[in-house]
């Protein structure tokens, strides 16, 4: 199953899936953020609403919103647009450590992993907001080697994902930082299946990518539309030749509406150079329509199945 903001769903049910993308932002620190009434919920809702309203119409019925607490996360705003388009939409727990740690408020910087974790899954057990609870546990480093406050934000993920089922997607980017994490996992005896390297294609050094494949995690390769095509192109040629295309995810890590710019003021990019270029360039490539299938609807229901995965 997957615990979507209007409840759970039959993996079976997700279909084609965006696994990391946002809705809305806020990148002030943790003790700024701008708080969302209804006025600028409906301001938000009626900016997002067409570029969802896109992507359900290009067969996609599930979408992973990314965006942290303290980070601009809004459930309602969530809800309120799963409602209006049909799509299966999934928030999160957990916090944002990347950034020199701005997003996680200063009072909780000397909490232990297990008081991280003990907030984390209460959110899972009573809901983060009327109700609603998260799909998955979405969090942050900063590049590697990991501080001391990234490293208990890492346990505490280890720690709610062997308490609740929750799988990790942590945002990386840099590969000292994805191997550190890891092995993190490792140490707490958390099966590698749990953990989503988030941004795995800013790694540059592609033995990494094979590192963390054969320990069992999955890759996201989340910039699509960001790069030049043929970048990804070739990381799919290389992935499928190595026999990992099954441990990969894609999506742009696009959207999205910046809480504190105005309407006007806003610059979305829309979610769809998936649908509109990569996919047709992976079919001039000769990638069938399986793998194509395994990227966007196999891939993410396995990775995002709600169940403990113990070493």
């Amino acid at each position: 199953m997957v615990m979507t903001v209007k409840g759970f769903v039959d993996k079976k049910d997700m279909g084609k899936t965006l696994v990391h993308e946002h809705i809305l932002v806020d990148f002030s620190p943790a003790e700024e953020q701008i708080k969302i009434d209804d006025n600028l919920r409906n301001e938000i809702v009626e900016v997002m609403l067409p570029y969802l309203m896109e992507i359900k119409n290009l067969g996609y019925s599930t979408f992973f919103e990314c965006t942290p607490k303290y980070v601009g996360r809004d459930v309602k705003v969530l809800k309120i647009l799963s409602e209006k388009t049909g799509l299966n939409v999934i928030t999160n727990t957990g916090f944002y450590g990347a950034g020199e740690d701005k997003h996680v408020p200063k009072k909780y910087w000397n909490l232990s992993s297990e008081d991280f974790a003990k907030m984390w899954i209460e959110e899972w057990e009573k809901g983060i907001e009327d109700g609603i609870k998260p799909g998955f546990i979405k969090t942050a480093v900063n590049p590697g080697p990991l501080n001391e406050i990234d490293k208990k934000l890492i346990r505490a993920s280890a720690f709610t994902h062997l308490e609740t089922g929750l799988t990790v997607a942590c945002h990386t980017g840099e590969e000292r930082c994805a191997l550190e994490v890891a092995r993190i996992f490792e140490e707490e005896k958390v099966d590698l299946s749990a953990l989503i390297i988030v941004h795995a294609d800013a790694i540059e050094n592609f033995e990494v990518h094979l590192e963390l494949l054969e320990k069992g995690a999955f890759l996201e390769y989340d910039s699509i539309g960001a790069r030049p095509m043929e970048y990804h192109l070739n990381l799919m040629e290389k992935v499928i030749k190595e026999g990992f295309i099954d441990r990969i995810l894609i999506s742009h890590d696009a959207g999205w509406f910046t809480v504190g710019k105005s309407k006007e003021e806003q610059n979305i990019r829309p979610y769809t150079d998936i649908s509109y270029k990569f996919i047709p360039k992976l079919e001039e490539k000769g990638i069938s329509e399986e793998i194509v299938e395994k990227l966007l609807v196999n891939n993410p229901s396995e990775a995002f199945d709600i169940r403990v995965r113990k070493r």
